[in-house]
Order: structure tokens, then sequence, then C-alpha cells
């Protein structure tokens, strides 16, 4: 079988395919698809890590879309006007944009000296495949973490929303099995998020470690917590429920921007 150009620097690697749905490449222990290993790789030296950065990290469909509006909310100004919020007129994802899905797979050399400081960034790749300049660096790196039963069936309905309307649901005894053996694009889960995890509590300046869990049971104390880690301590009370509300599910299911789409299409997610 002829093996597509663009995949002769990779034919090496092991393979496997994810739910039916995607080539998975093995790089270095964690399963790529092809696009986002392409990005990984590119950006692995010429990214050059600012000190004042932010970095969202995180394993796919562990719901950091919450986090995504929360980190902008924190750095921003908090005394800008209601109608003045970027919320209104940006999805998350373009006021944290990703490393492995948009900067670096549109473009493998990019000029970021343009980017508003402190610049925000958001990736899924494993704590390993981080651009050395962004371990090295003061940066501070958020990583959201979620139930391994919960991610399992988000990602796995998620994926089954990418196949065709002729195909039926990818069978979820198979599906569950592949996730458990860490088939899965940026796995394996647990491994994922036990990198992070172990540098959290080695450099707990350098790596906070949120859950989705204690994001939803106690949503006022963990957005200070992540602010004072962002060293963006909030002054009043009224802005931590400022921010909350501003950043809650309901209001951003609820803004024109979110029902509209995201900046990209689903087929590109991986």
């Amino acid at each position: 079988m002829s093996v597509p150009s663009e995949n002769a620097p990779f034919v090496h690697l092991p393979r496997a395919k994810w739910w039916g749905a995607f080539d998975l490449y093995q790089w270095e222990g964690f399963w790529y698809t092809l696009p986002r290993l392409q990005a990984t790789i590119a950006m692995q030296n010429p990214f050059k890590s600012l000190d004042d950065d932010v970095i969202l990290a995180s394993s796919i469909k562990t719901g950091t879309t919450w986090i995504k509006a929360l980190i902008p909310s924190i750095m921003a100004d908090r005394i800008l006007a209601d109608e003045q919020d970027p919320l209104l007129t940006n999805h998350p994802n373009v006021l944290i944009p990703s490393l492995e899905f948009k900067i670096y797979r549109e473009n493998t050399t990019p000029s970021l000296l343009e980017m508003q400081i402190p610049r925000l960034f958001r990736t899924h790749v494993p704590y390993r495949a981080l651009p050395v300049s962004i371990k090295n660096s003061k940066c501070r790196i958020v990583y959201m973490s979620r139930s391994p039963k919960d991610t399992f069936v988000s990602m796995w309905h998620f994926v089954n929303t990418l196949r065709s309307d002729e195909e039926r649901p990818f069978p979820i005894v198979e599906a569950f099995e592949s996730f458990c053996d860490g088939v899965s694009a940026f796995g394996p889960f647990f491994d994922h998020v036990l990198e992070y995890w172990k540098v959290s509590l080695e450099k707990p300046n350098k790596i906070l470690f949120l859950t989705y869990e204690e994001m939803k049971h106690d949503p006022k104390g963990q957005v200070k917590r992540l602010a004072e880690f962002l060293g963006r301590p909030f002054e009043k009370e009224g802005e931590v429920d400022k921010v909350v509300w501003r950043c809650s599910l309901e209001r951003l299911k609820s803004l024109d921007v979110n029902k509209e789409g995201m900046e990209s299409t689903p087929p590109r997610l991986f």
C-alpha cells in the first residue's frame, strides 16, 4: 500500500485506529493524529516562552471551555463594563489559541511578536512534549483534569458526532477497552494526568492542578485559587462574583457567539 508523502517521516512509528475514526501515531509514548503530531514536533525548538505566558494544558474532553473563559477574564482589566466583555464577541477558543490545533498547524514558523502580553495559549500535548522553553521559563501552566469515567463518556459521545449519519455509534465496550489501553488522541489519559500532577507537586508555582469536579463543587473558591496562582488576586469580593458569572457555563451557552459555532469545523479537532 502506498503511503502519502506527508506520512513518510512517520511510517516507522507505531500506528493504531482510534475508535474507527482516526489514525493515531505513537510518539514518545503518546498517541497523536498526524496533523497534531506534525504541529507538536514543529513547535519544539522555535517556540520561545515568555515568563508571563500562561499555558492551559489538559487531556481532551475534560471540560476546559470554562477555564478557557476564566483565564482571559482574570488576566483582563476587571473594571471593564459588561458590554466590553470579550466573551460577548469571542469564542473562548479564540481568546486562548491552541499551539498544536491552530498556531503551529497553520504555520510551522509563526510570528508571535504581535500577540498581546500576557500571551495565553492552550495545549493538549503531554508534559514531556512541551517545548523546553515552557518548562524552563517562569511561565505558568494551568492543568485541568476530570474523572476518567466522565472524560471517557464525553469523548465517546463527541467522537460519535464526527461519524457519518450512515454509521452507527462506535461500540462503547470496544471504545472503553481502547481507552483503558491508552489508545486515544493524546493518550494514555492516565499517563497524561500523572505527568502534570507529579510536576505540580514538585513545582507548585509552575503548575496549578485543577479538577473539573472541584470547579463545579466550589466555583468561587477555585476561581480565587486560580487568580492567586496567575498573580492576579481579587481585591474585592464583587470582582470574584462578576468573573464567576461572566464565565458560567449557563451564560456562555446563551451567548450568540457560542451558538454560532467554534473557530474551526469538527473534522479539524483531531
